[in-house]
């Protein structure tokens, strides 16, 4: 099983791994289209006021992203499952895995990304600021880039995929046959509604119990079972999506979704 998650704008600092390697990253087919984005990047740093216009840093954020996109191929590294924050990877909380757990996750994890196309658990990266809707000057868009080696890359996996990235990341590379979860939030009235921010805590949690389970669903009927004996509602109407119902007055619950 494949999960693919989206990335995250904010990132943690720093590492204490080596400069970034993109030879050595997993997906190697990726490669020469990670070195040309890398060099883009890292060119339109040395020119603050552009960068920030193109990647549309706020005044406050301009100086350090800008400093991070400058140094990306010195910059010391993280691996992947480490590098990104927020409301997904908290919920996910990689930290608080077992060894035997980190280990399935770091297996099963993936991490769509503007910059690498794909990154594994292990990948080691620097911190960088490039989302899936930037257009760099000179270059094409980016799922101009990425779809005609990233979208075969990922129907190549040989295994069930599971797609909880965004809508413009899912754009960069589309997965046929992929599994989808949506999130709603239902009212005691019965009425439904898209579950905007937490949505991604949802997401979180649903990632962290595949990422963790012994089981190897290969199919979207076992995997809503899965899910199901985790406590979870999920909706099936056919095809290869599904849907999480979370009560309205669960939306913002913190609890965390056990292993299986």
């Amino acid at each position: 099983m494949l999960v693919l998650l989206p990335p995250s704008e904010t990132k943690h600092p720093g590492g204490d791994g080596p400069p970034l390697d993109l030879g050595a990253l997993a997906t190697p087919e990726l490669t020469p289209v990670r070195e040309r984005l890398v060099e883009a990047l890292v060119e339109l740093a040395a020119d603050p006021e552009l960068t920030a216009k193109v990647l549309g840093l706020s005044g406050k954020q301009a100086a350090a992203e800008v400093e991070r996109n400058a140094a990306l191929l010195t910059a010391p590294t993280l691996p992947a499952l480490d590098r990104y924050t927020g409301v997904l990877y908290d919920a996910l909380d990689v930290r608080s895995l077992t060894r035997a757990q980190r280990a399935r996750a770091d297996r099963r994890l993936a991490v769509g990304s503007a910059l690498f196309g794909l990154v594994r658990g292990t990948d080691a990266i620097p911190a960088y600021r490039l989302s899936a809707g930037t257009v760099l000057p000179g270059l094409p868009t980016l799922r101009a880039l990425w779809k005609p080696v990233l979208s075969p890359a990922l129907a190549a996996a040989g295994e069930l995929v599971v797609d909880l990235r965004s809508g413009s990341y899912q754009a960069l590379a589309p997965v046929p046959g992929a599994v989808t979860v949506e999130v709603l939030s239902e009212r005691p009235d019965g009425s439904r509604s898209v579950v905007s921010h937490f949505n991604k805590a949802h997401k979180g949690r649903v990632a962290r119990l595949l990422a963790t389970t012994t089981a190897e669903p290969a199919d979207v009927v076992r995997l809503r079972a899965l899910l199901r004996r985790a406590g979870l509602t999920v909706e099936h109407s056919g095809g290869t999506a599904l849907t999480l119902v979370v009560p309205a007055d669960e939306v913002t619950r913190r609890d965390r979704i056990p292993a299986d």
